[in-house]
């Protein structure tokens, strides 16, 4: 039975060690059960303690078969000792193989990521290569072209023969050419007339006529997981992709219209299985497209690149013969007998003529696109302002017009790459000066309020980032202290940036104001949520909030006081916190009085009477000297010492935190604590019927009133700069008492 029951653990601890045993002793893993099985246990047996060559030799063996050995270690066992120690034996080799196995994979895992990143970084640089020559191609044909052309126009008899000679198949006649170029339209309105919704985005244009066509199967870029099947109308200035329509067969849906002018091609290398596919780059987005075969992914490919040259030629052609000076018309003869022949003509006014077949206009597009791609932004926006400083007092002819639409389309993709480049959705690291390049460029392209509202969004989600990832840590003013630290920092840098890079447009000046206010409400509500809501003491609370008020000093260094939006924003904090701890005296103030014995205090100990001196001292008493008696003894109460102490504690922690907002809540709530203790004595010098307890209490409301309530108005005075009312009528309502003790009247 024992036997039986160890069967079943040893064969899996067994498995357990075969993949990595097999490995290491030169087998193939999946060379069947026995021979795994054995290579394991070779492996267990030559790491493990008390493994014998003899028995090594065995279990390498071909025929060794891993049931009958545990068959035969089974009988020839002891008992379940022996079986328990080979299977923990087995046990502990399967977990050492997998420790080792997962130390080299450790040890190798920064290698494959750096091997990772080269090659990402080389395919960058292949595409980038790719995409230059083909640039490179398309410049030496155009090129080639251009110098036929010039050729053609010195020799028109070699030009005709050159033509003739490339194409046999020439039109002999205007009309063929005209019934030619109506038979291409009339074939692209038959086609077009199977996609909805593309009538409004393609206008009639008598020049415009379909070159390709043909179905193609998009792939995601990312994942190359096949997305859709498309059809694709390639014409001669656009490129039109349409979706198919799943219920009705060569119906199709508009999805995509992209301008030759914007367009590149890019060969894609054939990764089986995802082969015959090329891409279309159209910044800032790119598509992957998979052809039927090799041969019409190459003419796509051919096709593609023949049109966009075409296209570039006949534009360049359209702007020279548009420059060309245009001659005046002649003035009609005057038929008037009775005009003067004399008489001078007006000249008639001619049109300027724009200049734009320059070099640098003409690739002045494509300049832009590839300082777009490159991220070269400063060289767009220069090659920006070089063009508005050269058409600056040109006029706004068709040929101006329809350069400026091309080049505000670039205009438009530099500002979104921008806006981009600001959005909170990028890595907040780096501090404000990582902005300033997508910001300046932003101002120059005379975007300064989309700038300045995007750079204090960026700045206020880098200052919430960085205020969320603090630790809470246990002591409440030490991550106070990290918190001031972290945001008023934040803001100061902030706040230069700002008048570096808007140092002249004084508008946005409102906006980084509207701007730090909201930043400061979000410290704030951090701030409350920690000092407030947690319930802490006075004098923790206290300490808090002078560490943010030195820190929100610092911003009077760049001119910039939030002192009073600090204190608007905690008034009401702050009042509740000093209600709480008021109701917190009363009520131990109360407490104390319903305990009260009218004796004198005995501290038992020197150490104990110089310790209240002390006390007392700090708290603005100076002559408590003469209520101290002989040996340890104090000639005061107990209720009426810890009252003198607890108010005084307050007053100062009340005082740190003390801005005009909150002077009647103080003032109040010190009227009230006192009147508590005032209302006490006065009650039990009036009910006490003992003389000497009653000369006791006398002494005590003689410390309180002429001593106490001196000082509490004192320090009241040193800390908010005025005199308090309604402490010196409280003061001097106590006369009463001096002067007829035997009255009944109560001071309120």
């Amino acid at each position: 039975m024992l036997a039986q029951a160890a069967y079943v653990p040893l064969c899996a601890g067994a498995a357990a060690v075969s993949p990595a045993a097999a490995a290491a002793a030169g087998r193939a893993p999946g060379s069947g059960a026995a021979g795994g099985a054995a290579a394991a246990m070779a492996m267990a047996l030559s790491l493990g303690e008390g493994g014998g060559s003899r028995l090594r030799r065995q279990l390498e063996s071909g025929g060794f078969a891993a049931e009958e050995y545990v068959k035969q270690l089974s009988q020839q066992s002891d008992g379940d000792r022996d079986l328990q120690e080979h299977r923990q034996r087995i046990q502990a080799l399967s977990e050492e193989t997998a420790q080792s196995l997962k130390r080299n994979v450790y040890q190798n895992y920064r290698q494959f990521i750096e091997t990772a990143r080269e090659i990402s970084y080389l395919e960058s640089e292949m595409y980038q290569l790719s995409h230059i020559l083909t640039e490179q191609k398309g410049i030496m044909e155009a090129v080639t072209q251009a110098l036929l052309l010039q050729a053609d126009r010195d020799d028109p008899a070699l030009g005709a023969r050159r033509a003739a000679a490339a194409d046999p198949f020439l039109p002999l006649s205007a009309k063929e050419a005209a019934a030619s170029e109506e038979g291409r339209q009339r074939t692209l309105t038959t086609l077009l007339e199977k996609v909805e919704g593309c009538r409004d985005l393609l206008p009639e244009s008598p020049g415009k006529y379909l070159v390709y066509n043909g179905d193609l199967v998009e792939y995601d870029a990312d994942h190359m997981a096949q997305i859709q099947r498309v059809h694709a109308f390639l014409m001669n200035d656009c490129l039109l992709v349409a979706t198919a329509l799943p219920n009705r067969r060569g119906a199709y849906r508009y999805d995509a219209l992209y301008p030759l002018d914007g367009l590149a091609v890019v060969n894609v290398k054939d990764n089986p299985p995802m082969k015959d596919m090329f891409k279309l780059l159209m910044f800032p987005e790119s598509r992957i497209f998979q052809a039927e075969n090799a041969k019409i992914k190459k003419e796509w490919l051919e096709v593609l690149e023949e049109t966009k040259r075409n296209r570039a030629l006949s534009e360049k052609r359209r702007l020279e013969q548009e420059a060309l000076p245009r001659p005046a018309p002649t003035p009609p003869e005057s038929t008037n007998p009775f005009e003067e022949d004399d008489e001078e003509e007006e000249p008639s006014a001619e049109e300027e003529v724009v200049d734009l077949s320059l070099e640098w206009i003409q690739e002045l597009p494509e300049d832009l696109d590839v300082c777009i791609a490159q991220r070269d932004f400063e060289g767009a926006v220069d090659l920006l302002d070089k063009l508005n400083e050269y058409l600056g007092d040109k006029p706004m002819n068709q040929p101006v017009k329809e350069l400026r639409a091309k080049v505000d389309e670039r205009v438009r993709q530099l500002t979104d790459v921008l806006v981009f480049e600001l959005s909170p959705d990028r890595s907040l690291r780096g501090g404000p000066r990582a902005t300033r390049r997508a910001v300046s460029q932003l101002i120059r392209l005379g975007q300064s309020t989309k700038a300045c509202e995007l750079f204090l969004k960026n700045r206020a989600a880098a200052v919430q980032t960085a205020i969320r990832q603090l630790r809470i840590e246990g002591a409440t003013l030490l991550y106070i202290h990290k918190l001031c630290h972290v945001f008023f920092t934040s803001l100061l840098e902030t706040a230069r940036e700002f008048e570096t890079d808007f140092a002249g447009n004084n508008g946005c000046y409102s906006a980084f104001v509207v701007w730090a206010r909201s930043s400061m409400r979000m410290f704030v509500d951090a701030f409350s949520k920690q000092v407030f809501d947690s319930k802490e003491s006075l004098s923790t609370a206290a300490e808090c909030v002078k560490v943010a008020k030195e820190h929100c000093k610092q911003l009077s260094e760049i001119g910039l006081d939030l002192t009073f939006i600090i204190h608007a924003l905690l008034v009401k904090d702050i009042k509740g916190a000093l209600q709480s701890y008021k109701d917190i005296i009363i009520e131990a103030t109360k407490h104390r009085n319903s305990e009260e014995m009218w004796r004198k205090m005995n501290l038992m100990t020197p150490e104990a009477l110089g310790k209240l001196r002390e006390e007392m001292r700090s708290c603005g008493v100076g002559n408590f000297d003469q209520y101290t008696g002989d040996d340890c003894w104090v000639n005061l109460s107990y209720t009426v010492v810890a009252f003198t102490k607890q108010t005084m504690a307050f007053l100062e922690e009340a005082l740190k935190l003390y801005f005009p907002e909150l002077h009647m809540v103080l003032l109040e709530s010190l009227v009230e604590i006192i009147l508590v203790a005032v209302q006490h004595v006065d009650y039990s010098l009036r009910c006490e019927q003992d003389p000497e307890k009653k000369a006791f209490i006398r002494q005590n409301a003689s410390f309180l009133y002429e001593t106490v309530l001196p000082v509490v108005e004192k320090r009241f005075e040193e800390g908010v700069g005025k005199p308090a009312k309604q402490l010196q009528d409280l003061r001097n309502a106590s006369r009463l008492m001096r002067v007829n003790p035997e009255s009944t009247t109560s001071v309120v």
